[in-house]
């Protein structure tokens, strides 16, 4: 792979972990405030863990870290666990924070092959 796909790679997957960084911070806050939280708190726990490892792996790409695929890894897993969680409730942003952490998910399983 040439250095400038490379390149190109990897700021598409860092592009998509700050995206879903962001929808998951933004979710966590709209559970925080419905009605049902309770029923949300495997919900909630995920997405402070998706925001957290998303945030790692923009970091750690972004230095070129010799670590970031490790980290990659790491972050599909959990961004693919996120998914599956938001996915069992319909409401909008729970809904868009699945989307994309399945996108996220897929950019960093590129990024760690």
């Amino acid at each position: 792979m040439s250095v400038m796909m490379h390149t190109a790679q990897r700021q598409t997957c860092i592009d998509a972990c700050n995206a879903c960084l962001q929808a998951c911070e933004h979710c966590l806050t709209a559970c925080l405030n419905e009605p049902d939280v309770q029923a949300r708190v495997r919900c909630i726990q995920l997405l402070r863990d998706c925001a957290d490892i998303c945030s790692l792996a923009s970091q750690f790409m972004s230095r070129d870290s010799s670590y970031a695929k490790q980290i990659c890894n790491v972050c599909a897993t959990i961004c693919d666990a996120c998914a599956a969680e938001c996915g069992k409730f319909k409401d909008e942003h729970c809904q868009k924070c699945a989307d994309l952490c399945k996108k996220c998910a897929d950019e960093c399983r590129k990024m760690a092959a």
